[in-house]
């Protein structure tokens, strides 16, 4: 599945917009990338500006941005209430979907190579991305500001992570880090009190509250041996909040922001101000989440939820979202929609293009007609996804049968690999008919002159093993979706095991089908020990899906053969 990552800029200037909107034309250059929001603040004379996309991209996206401040941003000039040292203060990039801290890291110092070597920009690298202990916090990094750093550079101390080791007056020193996500989010209460609020804030945020000798509100406030106060540590780690009255709703909230979330998710967060408060009186009416969020966020959640019940996890991710949505009255103060609060699917194409997306009768009608494609590649992939879709049936109707409580997690845990089979399979509808086109692109390439032509048969060689790739991967992902259908056939609901066998039936037709693609695909490849190595893996698949899809109808067999 597609990696993406978030970056989120801070230029020093918040003032003249024509400025701004040249940074950002440069990051909306970027095929791969889009711009979700830009926030100019005209005080601290500074813009914080959010994009997100595949990663390299969205480092290409940055550097031409910090490229383009450097040329109109000339730090000599700057005056704003916020702590800066560059035209580019800071350029973190953030995790969102399929992809570590380890690798945001990698591409992090990538990019801040890219702007010392070729910028001769100073850059520090900070929080995850940090080369040097000392500079992982940003603060330590940015003291002294643009106009103390000309003497800080010079340090060994000081010494930039990547470029000069002299101060660029005009651009000044950019910071570039990788950090987790911080997801904003406000829990409502049913009370009007800010005191109340806060009281609830302090018991959860990681700083926790003030330490007090006799009464906790009004006893003297214990000091350390520096005369700072001392803190009791509330109950989550990576959380600040707050309480605060929002008239325009009449109520009280926590405004929180979770700065590291796969430490303290949302759902967590939720039911620990909902103990707290009732054990100060108080209820939880519902949440908001401000700005963005991951889709892992809210399938997290809606697991979290539904494993609370005891009720099967194996769900479609819509379904996941609208228990997450429930649980926590995200819709409580304005609808949710996660089209415009999820950020996968706020820069998803939606155009109406992706055969996953069709209808039943969309698909049948484009597949018969006289476009090569979708064709017989992707329509396996899809018996495929109807295949497993089956046996995820059969497990969760298994998870939910009277008499059968205790076993709920069993079933449970055959649903989820079921659907997250179904979901690759039908990403890989539509991928097999990209594929189908990238082959059609590399055909149309220009042959005229002789580098044209390499670079044309060098395009065809590699969309020709991408468009052998693809059903290949059908055939393993149908082949391992076998697995659940026979443990359904097995285990299952008695009532619904033929529905598992139809599955493994689908399941084999898509390996076999997918073969044929594997081979009339490898026509014209070059690379021949490239397909030697996938036609024997292949053949090994098809046996191996004949063989247990005997197996399974031979099981099933049996039990009908004792009902008759």
């Amino acid at each position: 599945m597609k990696k993406l990552i978030e970056c989120v800029p801070n230029f020093s200037e918040g003032k003249d917009m024509a400025v701004i909107e040249k940074i950002t034309t440069e990051i909306e250059s970027v095929d791969g990338v889009k711009l979700l929001d830009v926030d100019p603040g005209e005080a601290t004379n500074r813009t914080v500006v959010t994009f997100v996309g595949t990663p390299g991209e969205v480092v290409e996206a940055a550097f031409r941005a910090v490229r383009k401040a450097s040329e109109l941003i000339d730090m000599r000039r700057h005056k704003g209430a916020h702590p800066r040292m560059g035209a580019t203060d800071v350029c973190p990039l953030v995790p969102v979907a399929n992809i570590s801290m380890e690798e945001v890291v990698e591409y992090a110092h990538k990019l801040a190579e890219r702007i010392g070597k070729e910028l001769g920009i100073p850059v520090y690298c900070y929080e995850n991305a940090a080369l040097k202990p000392g500079r992982k916090n940003l603060a330590n990094c940015r003291s002294g500001e643009y106009e103390g750093m000309a003497d800080k550079i010079s340090t060994q101390e000081w010494k930039p992570d990547f470029g000069p080791g002299r101060l660029n007056e005009r651009a000044g020193v950019t910071a570039v880090g990788a950090r987790d996500f911080l997801v904003a989010y406000n829990i409502n209460l049913n009370t009007t009190s800010t005191r109340r609020a806060n009281a609830v804030a302090f018991d959860v945020r990681e700083k926790g509250r003030v330490k007090r000798q006799g009464h906790p509100l009004t006893g003297k406030i214990v000091k350390d041996e520096k005369g700072d106060p001392v803190y009791i540590p509330g109950t989550l780690k990576e959380v600040k909040a707050i309480g605060w009255y929002i008239e325009e709703y009449g109520i009280a909230q926590i405004s929180m922001n979770l700065t590291n979330i796969s430490v303290t998710p949302v759902h967590v967060a939720f039911d620990e101000v909902c103990d707290r408060a009732a054990k100060r009186g108080l209820r939880v009416t519902g949440s908001e989440l401000v700005g963005l969020v991951p889709l892992k966020a809210m399938l997290d959640a809606g697991r979290y939820f539904l494993r609370k019940q005891k009720r099967s996890l194996g769900v479609s991710d819509a379904e996941l979202i609208k228990i997450a949505v429930r649980s926590m009255g995200l819709d409580e103060l304005k609808p949710f929609n996660p089209k415009e609060k999820i950020i996968e699917y706020m820069i998803a194409e939606d155009d109406g293009s992706r055969l996953a997306d069709m209808s039943l009768t969309g698909f049948a009608d484009e597949t018969a007609s006289e476009s090569p494609a979708p064709g017989g590649g992707s329509v396996s992939a899809y018996v495929a996804t109807l295949g497993v879709s089956l046996g995820t049936m059969v497990a969760n109707l298994s998870s939910h049968k009277r008499g059968w409580d205790e076993r709920w997690e069993e079933f449970s845990k055959w649903a989820e690999k079921g659907q997250e089979i179904k979901n690759e399979l039908l990403y890989l509808v539509d991928e097999d008919t990209k594929a189908f086109k990238r082959i059609m692109e590399a055909f149309g390439m220009p042959k005229k002159t002789k580098e044209e032509q390499l670079a044309r048969k060098n395009a065809i060689e590699e969309a020709t093993k991408y468009a052998i790739q693809i059903p290949f991967r059908v055939m393993q992902k149908a082949y391992e979706s076998m697995d659940v259908m026979d443990a359904m056939v097995e285990k299952g609901n008695p009532s619904s095991i033929t529905d598992a066998a139809v599955g493994a039936l689908c399941a084999r037709t898509a390996v076999l089908g997918a073969f044929m693609n594997v081979r009339i695909n490898s026509e014209g490849l070059e690379d021949k020990r490239f397909y030697d190595d996938i036609y024997a893996q292949a053949r090994e698949i098809e046996s191996a899906a004949i063989e247990k899809e005997a197996e399974i109808v031979a099981k099933l067999g049996k039990v009908l053969d004792k009902k008759d």
